[in-house]
């Protein structure tokens, strides 16, 4: 028997075929020959392994819609569980309140900031030249003015930015090279391995951040990284400069590190 996909999944990839909301799609099922091509193509290149979000083209985050290609990591449920953390504890930042996403990627986090903040100054910082393209787009069609840096982590960042940083956010890589090889060939075979993979250990994308970071916040800026769900007790290790503690996520698991500089951690 052919292989079939779920049907919300099915009801997606209509949308992305035609353009059309659910509930048009239910009152009007596919029936146009073009629509029907595009759709069936979607299909096919979903049973075969590809990403659902990468078939759609864009995702809704917090209050922005970004495109997604293999150029960049899929933003997850808990990354956006991330930017809800960060707006809590801002509370709120104006011009002289730099906030600066580390690993920007889509620039789904980068961009959220900036809705959310519209008068700070907000830095998207990458490696990757082509995540970066896809971030830029990202912000033009979400008419949002972020500034995104090509580069190695904070190292891009103007010099005169260094010890004024109000909160430096990361969704950076924390699987292991085991890890890495235990994903299924969904996200292996898609997502870019850089945006995933540290190092033997997980952790050595975190230990740089604990370090770089601490020279570029202000007295009580904040760092708030995702990471793996087996990482807190590391990551408490590898902040111990910071007031830091380990949040859960939605389903009661390890998953964000918020560290405070010479403050008391946390609200």
């Amino acid at each position: 028997m052919a292989r079939s996909l779920p049907s919300h999944e099915l009801e997606r990839l209509a949308a992305a075929a035609t353009g059309r909301t659910r509930a048009a799609l239910l009152a009007a099922p596919v029936a146009d020959p073009d629509e029907r091509a595009r759709l069936d193509a979607l299909v096919g290149r979903r049973l075969a392994g590809e990403p659902l979000q990468y078939l759609e083209g864009s995702i809704p985050f917090g209050p922005v819609e970004v495109q997604v290609d293999r150029r960049a990591l899929i933003p997850r449920p808990e990354t956006e569980q991330l930017w809800e953390l960060t707006g809590g504890l801002l509370g709120e930042a104006g011009p002289g309140t730099p906030l600066v996403d580390v690993g920007t990627g889509s620039g789904a986090l980068a961009l959220a900031l900036k809705q959310a903040f519209p008068f700070a100054p907000v830095y998207g910082i990458d490696l990757s030249a082509a995540a970066l393209d896809l971030a830029r787009q990202n912000a033009a069609s979400n008419r949002l003015e972020v500034t995104f840096l090509e580069g190695d982590l904070l190292e891009p960042l103007p010099a005169g930015l260094r010890g004024r940083v109000e909160m430096i956010v990361s969704n950076p890589p924390y699987l292991s090279e085991a890890e890495w090889e235990a994903l299924p060939d969904e996200i292996r075979l898609h997502e870019p391995r850089e945006a995933l993979v540290a190092g033997p250990e997980g952790t050595e994308v975190l230990a740089r951040i604990a370090a770089e970071a601490y020279w570029w916040l202000g007295v009580g800026g904040w760092v708030i990284c995702e990471i793996g769900e087996t990482q807190g007790e590391a990551a408490l290790g590898l902040f111990g400069a910071y007031e830091s503690e380990v949040r859960a996520d939605l389903a009661g698991r390890p998953r964000f590190l918020v560290a405070r500089k010479g403050a008391p951690c946390c609200r």
